[in-house]
């Protein structure tokens, strides 16, 4: 949890309905900050967002793009006891996972396979997600880009050809359901689609937060240490899927697979583990596969 950082403190993330966090997104009207609620478009799934407009600070920049919370984030909480802390996480992660329902109800009605991408900075995210489109070649699908600043990722993505809506979340450090919801809103999904979500670079904060995601998909760097898997054990804990990627970089760095993979699993015997080079294509057909899997199963949920 971010009580540390403060993305979780609650003048910034429980109070942000109120005048204290600037949010701003896409359909955001003009004028002074409002609160209302916001359907779904084209399918007919209320999606109730409470969310605050100030266009002072959280500015809007097109269809495609979002700014979350560009006000300084806080380092402390003060005044308040351990428990008051948990209290608050409790009621900033119940109130997240109540609009998660709301998106993988919404996602689940169109039969979409939404996939949360998390890594640490630099873990090839943006790089395996390109090659990823290009080689599902005509497959319906959209992106959503989280960063905290720029939209160079989604800049990046839309250079394949696919649809992307950025999302830049200030000093947040994690994407949430709230967000996403409105992305959605505004990607009108085709039925039987992709939607790959990538998170902010961060394996912390993004493990608590579910979007309303079919999966987590972690991806990890040979170059990042066998024991990444031990240091943050949450992340890999809350994923489905571990890619190893840069595969082609492990003959450089002595990198030993079977320890990263040891370690993995050990965190999370049921992860299902693929080694790739998003680079070089070495085992992304297995990955492909995977995909292509999952989303017909979705057909066959229905």
């Amino acid at each position: 949890m971010c009580t540390v950082c403060g993305c979780a403190d609650t003048p910034r993330f429980e109070g942000a309905v109120k005048e204290k966090l600037p949010f701003g997104h896409v359909d955001a009207g003009k004028g002074q900050g409002h609160s209302h609620d916001h359907p779904h478009h084209d399918h007919g799934h209320p999606h109730g967002h409470d969310h605050h407009h100030d266009h002072a600070q959280g500015h809007h920049h097109g269809p495609d793009h979002h700014h979350y919370g560009t006000g300084a984030a806080g380092v402390s909480v003060p005044g308040l006891t351990q428990a008051r802390l948990i209290e608050v996480e409790t009621s900033i992660l119940s109130k997240n996972d109540a609009l998660a329902q709301g998106n993988r109800r919404v996602l689940k009605a169109l039969q979409v396979l939404a996939l949360n991408l998390v890594s640490s900075p630099g873990s090839g995210k943006t790089t395996l997600l390109c090659e990823t489109i290009k080689a599902l070649g005509d497959a319906p699908l959209a992106v959503i880009e989280g960063d905290q600043q720029t939209s160079a990722d989604a800049d990046r993505i839309r250079q394949t050809g696919a649809r992307a809506i950025q999302i830049n979340t200030g000093k947040g450090c994690h994407l949430d359901a709230h967000m996403v919801g409105h992305a959605i809103d505004n990607l009108a999904l085709a039925p039987q689609s992709y939607l790959f979500i990538e998170n902010v670079g961060n394996l912390v904060c993004p493990a608590a937060f579910d979007l309303g995601e079919d999966a987590k998909v972690a991806i990890l760097s040979v170059t990042e240490g066998e024991d990444k898997p031990l240091k943050y054990p949450d992340m890999f804990t809350a994923a489905q899927v571990a890619i190893l990627n840069k595969l082609d970089l492990a003959p450089h760095t002595d990198a030993d697979l079977a320890a990263y993979e040891a370690n993995l699993l050990r965190v999370n015997p049921g992860l299902t583990i693929f080694r790739l080079s998003a680079r070089t294509g070495e085992g992304m057909a297995a990955w492909l596969d995977w995909l292509r899997g999952r989303l017909a199963d979705k057909r066959v949920q229905r």
